[in-house]
């Protein structure tokens, strides 16, 4: 334990079975909420700040799917008090102290205000009408098992609400995770020279999976230390592929990626391709194959991609995975 923190490498080593022991007891948690009526009618809209926000990306987009008028919106960026909605607002926070998301939901009316966290006894839940936490679990500094317990519960949301169905497939997803992830270490690891001389890192994906992008951003920024932007594949086509060079892309999606992933490595950019295609690897093309899974399924697996492959290029260039340059003092609600 560092600073009340599990090392890195300790979260991760015990991350499938803390995900299959938090998605058993979520599944139940959010049974109960819709047996109550609490998940019905307009759609919920989650407010976040970084990973949390990152979170909620593929979870919007299953209930979009669905039909349901469904949002995610950074905390910090929108006017208080928040507007008169008849939308209830899921203030998404791992922690339950950070100041922007309370901040919001404070300014609603209680019975909208809602809360998903890992910390139970938090500020964010003891303002909250109704608290679905994910069990306190001990979690690394820079998020892993934290952040995919998270994406976790808003997906159990996401199928359940307004009569909606949790799939079974939940139930597998942490063998699922640890096959997967015993499958791609050694040749996910064998894919971090490519960063050995990296002046950047461009995170890209598509609909579900831009919250994996800007998660898998995150990491190798918080770890790694090698400036890193996370975006949706059509904004990456509209100018920001233009600055490629110097630097390796990792893509996570399908065809439409696909398209984007062979041409940059044929103009000679090094490509991680993170896909559930079957797709030929180049001398510049190197495609990690992943299940095919549900929207946040495939999101909590994808990351675990960027998780495995962010420890190995952090030992390569010699940064401390555990060190932090910069602690910002007004992010948090101070512990009481």
């Amino acid at each position: 334990m560092i600073d009340g923190y599990l090392s890195y490498a300790a979260a991760r080593a015990t991350q499938a079975e803390k995900l299959t022991e938090a998605i058993s007891g979520l599944i139940g948690s959010v049974g109960r909420w819709a047996g109550r009526g609490a998940l019905t009618g307009p759609g919920p809209v989650f407010v976040g700040i970084g990973a949390s926000l990152a979170a909620a990306a593929a979870p919007v987009w299953e209930l979009r799917c669905r039909g349901v008028h469904a949002w995610r919106l950074s905390a910090g960026d929108h006017p208080l008090p928040y507007p008169a909605s008849p939308h209830p607002i899921f203030a998404v926070s791992q922690s339950g102290r950070s100041v922007e998301t309370l901040a919001v939901l404070e300014s609603v009316e209680q019975g909208r205000r809602f809360a998903v966290v890992n910390v139970a006894h938090s500020p964010i839940a003891n303002v909250a009408s109704n608290v679905l936490d994910l069990g306190s679990i001990p979690d690394s500094y820079a998020s892993t098992i934290g952040f995919t317990a998270t994406v976790a519960a808003l997906g159990i949301l996401a199928e359940a609400w307004d009569g909606g169905r949790i799939a079974e497939s939940w139930s597998l997803l942490g063998d699922t995770f640890a096959t997967t992830e015993a499958r791609l270490t050694e040749q996910l690891r064998s894919l971090a020279p490519l960063f050995a001389d990296a002046t950047s890192a461009d995170f890209v994906g598509a609909g579900r999976a831009v919250g994996t992008a800007e998660a898998g951003a995150l990491l190798f920024r918080e770890v790694a230390r090698i400036p890193s932007t996370g975006m949706s594949t059509r904004q990456y086509l509209h100018g920001s592929m233009e600055s490629a060079g110097g630097g390796v892309h990792v893509l996570f999606g399908d065809d439409g990626e696909y398209a984007v992933a062979r041409t940059l490595a044929d103009a000679g950019h090094p490509v991680i391709f993170v896909t559930a295609e079957h797709i030929e690897a180049g001398p510049m093309l190197h495609p990690v194959t992943v299940p095919r899974l549900r929207p946040a399924q495939a999101a909590i697996v994808e990351i675990m991609v960027a998780q495995i492959l962010v420890e190995a290029v952090a030992e390569l260039r010699g940064v401390e995975v555990e060190e932090f340059v910069f602690t910002s003092t007004d992010a948090k609600v101070p512990v009481t």
